[in-house]
């Protein structure tokens, strides 16, 4: 059975920086592009940013560039999203989330955790 578990989410100030974390099992975690995405209440799951099975390539949206960074560590079967300068429209839940292939669709992605709240104040 395929688990991914997000954590490290909470309440931060708007300028501020948090690490998510995700903890993969019961998959080839290096064989899997990982991605992480959001959603607000009331809107649709967002694409943030996803990276290769051999963390040598990442794919973001420009909206989230330079302040998104995803890492990923095969070793350990974990993948990191450091987000920095955090504003109040970053506030969601964040999900991880793992596909075969390099991919920015919601639906193009096979497995899912649970989701991890963050929350920013201004």
């Amino acid at each position: 059975q395929v688990q991914l578990v997000e954590s490290g989410g909470g309440l931060v100030r708007a300028g501020g920086s948090l690490r998510l974390s995700c903890g993969a099992s019961g998959l080839t975690f290096s064989s899997y592009v990982m991605g992480w995405f959001r959603q607000a209440p009331g809107k649709e799951r967002e694409f943030v940013v996803c990276i290769t099975a051999d963390g040598d390539t990442t794919m973001t949206t420009d909206s989230m560039k330079g302040r998104f960074t995803i890492s990923r560590d095969n070793a350990k079967k974990m993948v990191y999203l450091q987000m920095n300068s955090l504003q109040p429209g970053d506030t969601a839940v964040y999900y991880c989330a793992a596909t075969p292939r390099l991919a920015s669709r919601a639906v193009d992605y096979h497995y899912w955790g649970q989701g991890i709240q963050v929350t920013v104040s201004s």
